[in-house]
């Protein structure tokens, strides 16, 4: 049961097969099996990679089921289609876009199994390469907003700074008219004289100003406060809302790419592992001497080759005497008297109908 699944599957003819020796079986018996294992390797890495774009099990079962169809298709049509021939370089030359076409399904079978055997030196890229992106993504939203803030950040010092300076002036003012008092300074007179009242009368007004200012810029201080928060608020928001696309970076493409950047020579020697696979049954029958199958094979066609071609001969022969005898019958048939005085009166029964339908028309016309 199984061996004639492998018939089924390498593309030979069963009932042949059957009347071949145990040898020829078996050969193409190894050539099936091939064939199946090839497709059931695509089915898994069609599956594989399916998966990471999906992210769904039913879903990349399916479609991988629907490739690896297509895949064993595609070799049992490859394999059925190479004949053994007497001179080698038409096998070759007949072989020769098979096994381009194989060739392309190996590449096609490989990548999906290279990045399943690779996973985690994969998963290792893709971790650097999040962490490069959530760095730049978070440099180029700083970016976006630092200018504003800086901006704000300026204006605040700067009313502090206006604060500070009245303060500075208010201290002077302060220390004046106490050294007015005490006559280190000034007309240095001591106690509470003219000048002390004036000096002091500026240092008061100096304070209420300040009082005033400190009132107002504390006010816009907060004011811009909040505007900053607000701003930054608004940044930290938008990392968070870009980071699960950063995180999601993760698809059939980026772990493509991820796949390029590892050394090349593993990956290679797996892209030839599939390759020799898919190529095996093309060259096992080119390699393979003509055997008893390919025989029988072609006896089976050069008989329904002959019998066509007898067939197209036969038909060829009975049209041209069929061609030869309506020759000669009508040739014979034109020296009658009897059919030709016969066809003479029909004729003049013709003519006569035809006049007498146009002289109708005519009168009718004329009125």
């Amino acid at each position: 049961m199984l061996k004639q699944f492998f018939w089924m599957c390498s593309g030979a003819d069963t009932d042949i097969l059957q009347n071949c020796s145990k040898a020829e079986q078996t050969k193409f018996a190894g050539i099936g099996g091939t064939v199946f294992f090839t497709a059931l390797m695509a089915f898994i890495a069609a599956s594989y990679a399916l998966f990471t774009v999906f992210d769904n099990y039913y879903t990349a079962i399916f479609f991988g089921l629907v490739w690896g169809l297509l895949i064993f298709n595609l070799d049992r049509f490859i394999v059925s289609t190479i004949k053994k021939q007497d001179n080698k370089w038409k096998e070759i030359l007949q072989a020769t876009p098979r096994i381009l076409l194989a060739i392309i399904i190996a590449i096609v079978i490989s990548k999906p199994l290279e990045m399943k055997i690779f996973e985690k030196e994969i998963n290792q890229v893709l971790l650097t390469q999040k962490n490069d992106l959530t760095l730049a993504n978070k440099e180029q939203i700083a970016n976006q907003f630092t200018p504003e803030i800086t901006t704000i950040q300026t204006e605040i010092e700067q009313l502090k700074q206006e604060i500070a300076t009245k303060e500075l002036e208010t201290n002077t003012l302060y220390n004046t008219y106490i050294s007015e008092a005490e006559g280190t300074a000034g007309t240095k007179l001591l106690g509470k004289g003219p000048v002390y009242k004036e000096k002091r009368e500026k240092h008061d007004a100096a304070l209420a100003e300040l009082q005033q200012l400190k009132t107002e810029n504390k006010a816009k201080i907060n004011e811009k406060e909040n505007q900053i928060s607000a701003l930054i608020n608004q940044q930290n928001e938008q990392i968070t809302t870009t980071q699960p696309i950063i995180d999601g970076f993760d698809g059939l493409m980026a772990r493509i790419n991820a796949l390029d950047k590892l050394p090349w020579l593993p990956t290679f020697f797996i892209f030839l592992l599939f390759l020799a696979i898919e190529t095996s049954p093309i060259f096992s029958k080119l390699i393979a001497p003509k055997g008893e199958y390919d025989f029988k094979l072609q006896d089976i066609e050069n008989a329904a080759k002959t019998w066509v071609t007898q067939k197209e001969n036969q038909r060829n022969n009975v049209l041209n005497t069929d061609t030869i005898l309506n020759e000669s019958i009508y040739n014979e048939l034109a020296d009658e008297e009897e059919l030709y005085n016969y066809k003479k009166q029909k004729a003049r029964e013709i003519l006569q109908f035809q006049a007498d339908a146009f002289y109708k028309s005519q009168k009718k016309i004329v009125g």
